[in-house]
Formats: C-alpha cells, structure tokens, sequence
C-alpha cells in the first residue's frame, strides 16, 4: 500500500470489519470449546463481558488517556450516531429472549425465538456493512492518509498470513486448557466461573483489539479508536452472538440467548453511557473516567455475586 494512499475511515470500516470478523471467530474459539463442554452461563457470560470491555473498558481508557495528552478530542460522529443505535438495537434484539423465555414454559419455543433473533442479528450485521460501503460510494467519505495508521515497520502479506495462522493454533490450544482449568482456577482463587467468563476471559480474549484503541486515542486518532471500540461491539453481538447460536446446534448443546437480568442490567447501562459520551462528536478525559468507573463497579459487582444465580 502506497505511503500517500488516501482513502476513507468509511472504507477502513468493511475491511477492518472482515479482518476483526476472522480475528473474533478465532478469538471466539474458546467459545466454542465451552459450548461443547456444555457452560452455557460461561459462555453467555463471556459474550457479555466481551461487549462490556470494547463499550466500557477500552473505549473509556481511549477517551483518558487520549485526553489526557491531547486535551478535547474530535470525531465524526455521523458514524457513532449509527454505531451507538445499532447498539442499542443489538441489546433489544439480545434482550427479547431472555425476558420473553420467563413466561415461555416451552423450552422449545424459547429455542425457535432464539434462532429467529440470532437470524435478525445476521441480517441487521450484513445490512449494516451494506450501509456503510453505500454511505461511502454516495461520496459523504472524508478522505484520510492511510498510511498515519500504519506502523513505520510493515510486515510482507505472507509474513502476516503465517503469523495469523500459526497464533490461530496457538489460540486453539490455549482454549482448551482454558476449558480444562476452568473449576481449578475458581477454586483456587476463589472466583466464580461467571466472574472468570464476564471479566477475565475477554480482557485476556481482546487484548490486542484494547491497545490498538488506546494507542489510537493517544496518537489523537479519535476516529479510529471509536470505530475499533464500538466496531468490535457491534461485531461480537449482531455477528460473533449469532453464529455461536447457529454452531451450538452442530456442537449438540443449543446455546439460547437467555442473559439473566444482571447482564441484562449491565449491557443497558453500557450501551447508554457510551452512547451519550460520544453523539457530541468530542470527547475527554473525564468522559474516559466516567465509563471507567461504571466497568470499576459493574466487576466489583460481578465479583460479589454467589457462586449460583
């Protein structure tokens, strides 16, 4: 890619939107794991901490840190309006299986209802790249240098490639031991196996997506740090959610979106702070604390809970 490239943030989105899908399905494969191992409150629960992390944790650090060397920060926030509805959209459309399967005796129907969601999810996900390859043809892309998002040093294509494909493996056995210390770890520390899935898997899960945010943020990127951040959300719940749902049937465990209200509560309270902070198209410092604190107390909270639910 040439040094003077120019191209939109509009366009950086699908390719970085089919680069991330690749790199949280394979992330996502411990999921799988447990699903096979058949930990549904885990896996439930990874899903959610997951989308905690990218709203609260990584997209407050942004904003902190970002603000903190640059002052107020700027952004396009015709794209975060879109982001931060499909959010919402994404928790409602997460949510309905749940609160409906409390008055759904049927443990058949609650199924049928999480399948149909889990299909409306793909729909909305492909519509949504749709919309912004669209936006981005009908000429409201602003152009940016691609080549002050890249590292001085680029590795060739098959150097990347081999890279990827060897830490894909790498991944692969990880989350089998993962799977296999599950009970070991929780006894030892003293953790519940909802507070390792809600907390601990996707911060270790999705480190490298949280320093590319953050690092984005300090380089006055605000742009690229929101759409890895809210990008990587909307991605987990409206694509990496349904797909789990669909593969959970190939695995003999079907997996049904049946949150408990405490996720519930959590993805709520998540899906709207983040959105407030970032319609106004700027951010800073005190806005990064803010979402920072709400993730502080949310694992405090998690970390209270009893071992059952």
């Amino acid at each position: 890619m040439s040094g003077h490239t120019k191209c939109s943030l509009a366009e950086v989105r699908p390719i970085r939107c089919a680069y991330y899908n690749c790199c949280s399905s394979s992330c996502r494969l411990p999921c799988w794991r447990i699903i096979r191992a058949g930990q549904m409150q885990l896996v439930l629960a990874s899903i959610t901490g997951s989308i905690l992390g990218n709203l609260l944790l990584v997209l407050g650090f942004s904003m902190f840190l970002g603000g903190l060397k640059n002052g107020r920060q700027m952004f396009d926030r015709r794209q975060v309006d879109t982001d931060a509805t499909m959010t919402i959209l994404a928790l409602i459309a997460m949510s309905v299986p749940s609160l409906f399967s409390l008055y759904i005796p049927n443990a058949r129907l609650v199924e049928e209802l999480s399948l149909t969601s889990a299909g409306a999810m793909l729909i909305l996900y492909v519509l949504f790249i749709i919309y912004t390859l669209r936006s981005c043809s009908s000429g409201k892309c602003e152009p940016v240098t691609v080549r002050e998002a890249l590292p001085e040093h680029v590795w060739s294509i098959n150097k990347a490639l081999a890279i990827m494909g060897f830490s894909m493996i790498g991944i692969i056995l990880m989350s089998e031991l993962l799977v296999a210390s599950v009970e070991a770890v929780t006894a030892i520390l003293g953790l519940t196996p909802f507070f390792v899935g809600i907390i601990i898997v996707p911060i270790i899960g999705n480190v490298a997506e949280h320093l590319v945010a953050v690092q984005a943020a300090r380089q006055n990127k605000m742009d690229l740090s929101l759409s890895i951040a809210l990008g990587s959300s909307l991605q987990i719940a409206l694509f990496v959610t349904p797909v789990l749902v669909f593969v959970s049937l190939l695995l003999g465990n079907p997996l049904t979106l049946q949150f408990n209200q405490l996720e519930l509560i959590a993805l709520t309270a998540a899906s709207m702070i983040s959105a407030l902070v970032s319609l106004d198209g700027e951010s800073n410092w005190l806005e990064g604390a803010m979402l920072l604190a709400v993730y502080g107390i949310l694992g405090l909270a998690f970390f209270f809970l009893p071992l059952q639910l």
